[in-house]
């Protein structure tokens, strides 16, 4: 069947590998910090590490061990990395920060004022850190993914 070759998949599964550990971890560490179970992390962008950038890595670093580094397609995947980590370190990191200055300021301002009081999510992108674990969840994955079932 075409359709289960998709769970044979080399480059994919890796990915989505990391991406659920990432998710995962993010619960663990929330808490650690809270003693508290907070599942909706699971479907959350933000914190640590960066679940974008370990499923972007895992599967570029899939296609290179696959089709070999010097390929035309793992060039391709590299550059979309590229994109993908810059927009959570800095495009989508500045617009956490704009979230938690226009919190302050909504929480700033007197009671009974006409702005509805519906707070921002903060957590939108990554620190360099939280990245570069995303990275190295990425690689270790998509590694240990190859020597096991290649």
């Amino acid at each position: 069947m075409a359709f289960f070759a998709i769970f044979s998949n080399y480059i994919l599964i890796p990915a989505l590998i990391s991406w659920s550990i990432a998710q995962v971890v993010k619960v663990l560490i929330e808490y650690l910090h809270s003693h508290c179970w907070d599942w909706s992390l699971l479907f959350l962008a933000g914190g640590m590490p960066s679940s974008h950038t370990s499923l972007i890595t895992g599967m570029t670093h899939a296609l290179g061990l696959e089709l070999g580094f010097d390929s035309p397609v793992y060039a391709v995947g590299f550059v979309i990395s590229m994109v993908v980590i810059y927009d959570a370190t800095g495009i989508r990191r500045q617009a956490g920060r704009h979230a938690k200055i226009i919190n302050q300021m909504i929480t700033d301002l007197a009671t009974g004022h006409p702005l509805k009081e519906e707070l921002l999510r903060e957590v939108l992108g990554h620190t360099p850190l939280e990245a570069l674990a995303g990275v190295l969840l990425g690689l270790v994955v998509s590694q240990v993914y190859w020597l096991i079932f290649r």
